[in-house]
């Protein structure tokens, strides 16, 4: 059997390829962007014959309609998880404890709610060697060192309640699927970097009873209120675009089966569109947008989490402009395709051509202890409220970025407000945040807590 895994560093998303001894392959949890499908098929001689996914996701677009629409292979999708967690548009239904067979593989199907009602894994079997450990692709049931966290629907959706229901979902799930053979092989959805988990491991895959020996979750299945308190606790701050990604994913929806090229646009178009008020996206370095930048520009940095920001920070109904270099734009336009950000105007490479560029006030630990002493000063810490919570700056607020356009009615702009965070990313996102606000006296400590830890000054929790 082929079994590949496709892994998304911008997502911490795995997806998988599996094909049988003919050939033929079930793609389960596929990106937006089709094309890493199949190019891999075409590339080892596959056939896609089935499309499939463990649950309606929330931290991106899946491909799964636009794989099986382009492959013309069967979609099959999850019937379970009551009337509210059905797939609005055609396929074939997925049951409990049903088998797919095709060539030398049965694919199990386990219904395993607790991240959300509809979750599925797949026990996937070699038939023709039945000593070969059991692969199971959990999605987001079970990760290496942690499990799904069960609490999205009420934070992102509103469902109130739905965590507490979803943690004892998940307390029997994770005790049925224990009596599995202790050598099953676990391949989750997920890695370090994802939201959807507070405690993701970094390793790829893992096994049943490494995970029970050694995953805290596991410790507390003979207690279900302990399990409960336990998975609920200390899970981070979901972004924002998680309740939209929720809702497209089980709604019909306009497909986008290939990535179209973006429009470099002139000057002219792009003064034009400026002067519109279209949002301008920096995606530079913060050290070259600290230099200079167009005022009112919002700056995201490119990084793995460019596509987690953007999402948390920018609204579905704005049109976009870019700024981004030639090399980095198309990598840029994909992270934006996986989360459905596409309503994408063009981009630029530069900003020489715009008048009135101003530049970002940046200051250093020392300063920050001098402007401390100005009991006026307004001290802003954006990292999330759990970093907050093991150690900052005496004196800051914590105002998370995701948060602080809203909290920001709490900050005065007639009086110098210090922003930072742990690396400086973050806070020079922060700082073009408040700027498109009407904030003029803004200071940026760029060094962060990182910075801080490395001059020996002091943090309090």
């Amino acid at each position: 059997m082929i079994f590949e895994r496709i892994y998304d560093e911008t997502l911490s998303q795995a997806s998988y390829i599996i094909a049988n001894e003919n050939k033929e392959a079930i793609v389960i949890d596929p990106k937006r962007d089709i094309d890493t499908y199949i190019d891999f098929a075409k590339q080892n001689g596959l056939e896609i014959k089935y499309v499939t996914e463990t649950h309606i996701h929330a931290d991106f677009l899946s491909g799964s309609r636009e794989l099986a629409q382009v492959t013309n292979a069967k979609l099959l999708l999850s019937a379970e998880g009551g009337d509210d967690w059905q797939y609005s548009f055609l396929h074939e239904p997925l049951n409990d404890l049903q088998k797919i067979y095709f060539g030398n593989l049965e694919i199990e199907v386990m219904h395993t709610p607790g991240h959300t009602p509809e979750s599925i894994s797949f026990l996937i079997r070699n038939l023709k060697n039945t000593s070969e450990p059991i692969k199971a692709v959990t999605g987001d049931f079970i990760f290496v060192g942690d499990v799904g966290r069960p609490d999205l629907l009420e934070k992102t959706a509103g469902k109130e309640g739905s965590q507490f229901v979803g943690a004892s979902q998940l307390f029997e799930s994770l005790n049925k699927f224990i009596n599995l053979p202790k050598n099953t092989e676990l391949w989750p959805g997920h890695g370090a970097g994802s939201f959807c988990g507070k405690s993701l491991s970094t390793v790829p895959q893992s096994t049943l009873e490494q995970e029970m020996s050694s995953s805290m979750a596991f410790k507390y299945l003979n207690d279900k209120k302990a399990f409960i308190e336990f998975v609920l606790d200390g899970q981070p701050e979901p972004p924002k675009y998680f309740s939209t990604m929720k809702e497209w994913n089980k709604s019909s929806r306009p497909l986008l089966i290939e990535i179209p090229k973006l429009k470099k646009l002139t000057n002219t178009e792009a003064l034009k569109a400026y002067e519109n008020n279209i949002l301008i996206i920096d995606t530079r370095r913060k050290e070259e947008v600290a230099k200079e930048y167009i005022p009112g520009s919002l700056h995201i940095e490119n990084s793995t989490s460019f596509s987690t920001f953007v999402g948390s920070l920018v609204s579905y109904n704005q049109p976009i402009l870019l700024i981004a270099s030639e090399a980095e734009i198309r990598d840029i336009q994909r992270k934006l395709i996986r989360i459905g950000m596409d309503n994408l105007y063009g981009y630029i490479t530069e900003v020489k051509n715009f008048k009135n560029l101003k530049s970002s006030k940046i200051i250093t630990a020392e300063e920050v202890l001098e402007y401390k002493k100005d009991k006026k000063v307004q001290l802003i810490d954006v990292r999330t409220a759990s970093e907050y919570e093991s150690g900052h700056i005496k004196g800051f607020e914590n105002m998370s970025l995701n948060s602080l356009d809203e909290m920001s009615i709490r900050i005065q702009k007639d009086v110098p407000v210090i922003i930072h965070c742990q690396s400086g990313v973050r806070a020079a996102m922060a700082y073009s945040i408040l700027e498109r606000l009407g904030f003029t006296t803004i200071l940026n400590y760029s060094g962060s807590i990182n910075d801080w830890k490395a001059k020996k000054l002091p943090l309090v929790k």
